[in-house]
């Protein structure tokens, strides 16, 4: 990665312009061609270092409810499960653990009811008893804030 990498990333991360053609304002702010930024945030893309490119919003402050939950699952029901937990849109985030609870995932919904009719769910299709599912929502949220500078990451937190 160059400087001008670094300069996309800050720019795409604190500036990203609420416009009808975003990457032609920033291409213009950044003093390159249109052709030039997309081939750099698409070879930024293909090396791991941006992952997703979206907006993020405080569920809280949007009136839904939000939990950490992990399911214990036999190695050989690794599969389904993920195929199960995976059916809801309301699951943002899931994960492989290794040990004894080996499937991790956020979910955030209307309310509570909802996350509990979906844990409900889960452990139905995958027979599960109720020890094997683990509803963990946040008692305390923490926000770290990592972003990258022109020359190199540095951590914020907030």
């Amino acid at each position: 990665m160059d400087k001008l990498d670094y300069q996309i990333l800050d720019a795409m991360q604190n500036e990203f312009p609420l416009a009808e053609n975003p990457y032609e304002v920033l291409a213009e702010k950044l003093q390159i061609s249109c052709e030039e930024l997309y081939e750099r945030v698409e070879r930024l893309v293909e090396l791991g270092v941006i992952r997703r490119i979206g907006a993020s919003f405080d569920s809280r402050k949007l009136g839904y409810s939000s939990t950490l939950a992990a399911i214990r699952v036999p190695p050989e029901l690794v599969e389904r499960a993920a195929e199960v937990v995976g059916r809801f849109a309301e699951v943002t985030h899931s994960y492989l653990r290794e040990g004894e609870f080996n499937i991790w995932f956020t979910l955030i919904a209307a309310d509570n009811r909802r996350i509990e009719r979906i844990l409900g769910e889960i452990r139905s299709a995958l027979s599960l008893e109720q020890g094997d599912i683990l509803n963990l929502p946040a008692a305390r949220v923490f926000k770290v804030d990592a972003r990258f500078k022109a020359g190199g990451p540095v951590g914020k937190s907030q």
